[in-house]
């Protein structure tokens, strides 16, 4: 039977996909896609909007994630009878998918690996304070450590670029974290020894 509804058959369709319909050329025809999935994507995908800072979008997107990670540990400490570190990790692994999903979206709007998503860089900041000793301190070295290894991308961090579309700009950045959680675990273990 053929829907007589074709709007709603287009959100059921991107609901099934996780893609939006596309004009040719690949960019997204905004027309033909709900104007609140794209609202939703739009905000998730640049964290609050913060991505449209006009420069240096992926330090503020950093940034917001160290914030982000100061502000729930402590709510956490107060109010959560579950041990914080594991409501990080349940967070991060929402962040991903998530962003996956919202960062693949915008990068068919922006073009590919569109600046203005800062998600991944969310996420990146998660992973590198995942079961780690919370200081302030502890979180600033870990932010110049991400920052670093999301700049310079060392192997597989730039292989990782190359999956296809939000997996691709959500992933780099989680590995980038991994080494930027070890690189906090050493330095760490080096200054308790030292001091």
């Amino acid at each position: 039977m053929t829907d007589t509804h074709p709007h709603t058959s287009l959100i059921g369709r991107y609901l099934k996909s996780g893609v939006t319909e596309s004009a040719p050329g690949g960019e997204v025809d905004a027309s033909r896609t709900s104007g609140f999935v794209l609202f939703g994507a739009k905000l998730l995908a640049t964290a609050g909007f913060v991505g449209y800072v006009p420069f240096a979008q992926g330090t503020f997107g950093s940034l917001w994630g160290a914030v982000a990670y100061l502000v729930v540990y402590l709510s956490g400490m107060v109010f959560s009878p579950v041990p914080v570190m594991w409501i990080f990790f349940a967070l991060t692994v929402v962040v991903y998918f998530v962003g996956v999903w919202s960062a693949g979206v915008c990068e068919r709007i922006w073009g590919h690996d569109p600046g203005r998503v800062v998600i991944d860089e969310v996420a990146g900041m998660l992973v590198t304070m995942l079961f780690l000793p919370v200081a302030v301190d502890t979180v600033a070295i870990g932010f110049v450590l991400f920052r670093a290894f999301d700049i310079f991308k060392p192997q597989p961090v730039r292989l990782c670029e190359r999956l296809p579309r939000g997996w691709g700009i959500m992933t780099d950045d989680i590995v980038a974290g991994v080494y930027a959680n070890l690189s906090l675990r050493i330095i760490i273990v080096v200054l308790s020894v030292v001091l």
